[in-house]
């Protein structure tokens, strides 16, 4: 989902439930809420008709309560070198010869119209493709939780209020532009399609490939392709570079002052994992080989998810696009490594 860590807080954990009763519910009746809320859909211009078709007999989500208070573990499989989990393990588990397989098999249906969708905003179509066999196993799992229901649920629940609430009043717009109530449903926190687009985004960067007059980023091989390429475009992708190549990092290569001094605004326990930025010369003068081809002159990060005694890769700007979709290593890693699975 396309949400970074609100969806996934902490790709290898094992919920435990702390509490299933909002605090918002203790001082605010969930009908007064959702009054308010069109209050605010009205002021944006959402019109009334929509907002009683969607939020009439409209109650809270218990389930969805109870998912949104888990409690994060990495239930004990840490590496001690490093104090994170094992990436090794986190890959083995989501990039299996059965997603591989499927991969290949997407990026062949979806051949016709990679080279269009590739020349138009400079991603390559197996980065597409594995984004959506992260997000939905290529269109097999979406989710079945109803859309508004969810999100006024979360946003009455009030821990992530002003998030939540704007991405339900972006849902009544969905609706006043057509989108039917029945498409609307998705995962417990409001991601939905192929991809796993939140409404705010499905609205800005949602993408009618085909022409047709309807983003049906559900159901269109098409519009899915060209929604998420769109998407890694606005995030910054950059069109001929790799997301990362391995690296060759010998005990003799020079590792002096190589550390991020920089405290990252957004997910810092993520970008604290990365080296400092040098161009691709510079790692080599410093011992460390690429092992696929990349450019001297482009800006790497070395990363070395499970320790120095293990694989290693030079990360290029465009993993940071990856980090966009979702921000956590385990995530972007096992993205660009299965895209890299599914061109072989």
């Amino acid at each position: 989902m396309m949400f970074k860590t609100l969806r996934r807080m902490g790709a290898l954990a094992a919920a435990t439930i702390l509490c299933t009763t909002p605090a918002a519910a203790q001082v605010e009746p969930f009908d007064e809420y959702l009054a308010t809320v069109a209050q605010h859909a009205r002021a944006e211009g959402v019109s009334q008709a929509t907002i009683d078709a969607v939020f009439t007999g409209l109650v809270p989500n218990d389930r969805v309560i109870a998912l949104d208070n888990q409690n994060v573990s990495s239930g004990g499989n840490v590496n001690p070198a490093t104090g994170f989990a094992w990436m090794s393990s986190y890959l083995r588990r989501h990039n299996t010869a059965s997603r591989i397989r499927g991969g290949v098999r997407k990026l062949a249906e979806v051949r016709p119209i990679a080279a269009e969708v590739e020349r138009e905003y400079g991603v390559p179509a197996e980065i597409i493709v594995a984004i959506w066999g992260h997000e939905t196993a290529y269109g097999a799992v979406m989710g079945s939780f109803d859309l508004p229901r969810s999100l006024a649920t979360l946003a009455w629940e009030g821990r992530r209020r002003e998030l939540f609430e704007s991405e339900l009043i972006d849902v009544l717009k969905m609706v006043d532009q057509g989108v039917p109530q029945s498409q609307l449903v998705g995962s417990w926190a409001g991601a939905f399609g192929n991809g796993q687009f939140l409404p705010s985004v499905y609205l800005r960067l949602a993408v009618d490939g085909d022409g047709d007059g309807d983003r049906d980023i559900w159901n269109s091989d098409v519009d899915t392709m060209h929604s998420i390429a769109n998407y890694f475009r606005d995030a910054g992708w950059r069109p001929g570079e790799p997301w990362a190549v391995r690296a060759y990092v010998p005990n003799s290569a020079d590792r002096t002052g190589i550390e991020n001094r920089v405290d990252s605004p957004v997910c810092p326990r993520v970008h604290e994992r990365h080296s400092r930025w040098m161009t691709v010369r510079e790692w080599r003068e410093r011992g460390v080989e690429p092992r696929a081809p990349i450019g001297d002159d482009v800006m790497a990060s070395l990363f070395e998810p499970d320790g120095p005694a293990e694989p290693g890769y030079l990360l290029t700007q465009n993993y940071r696009v990856i980090l966009e979709y979702n921000c956590s290593n385990y995530y972007a890693m096992s993205v660009g490594l299965l895209a890299d699975e599914i061109s072989r």
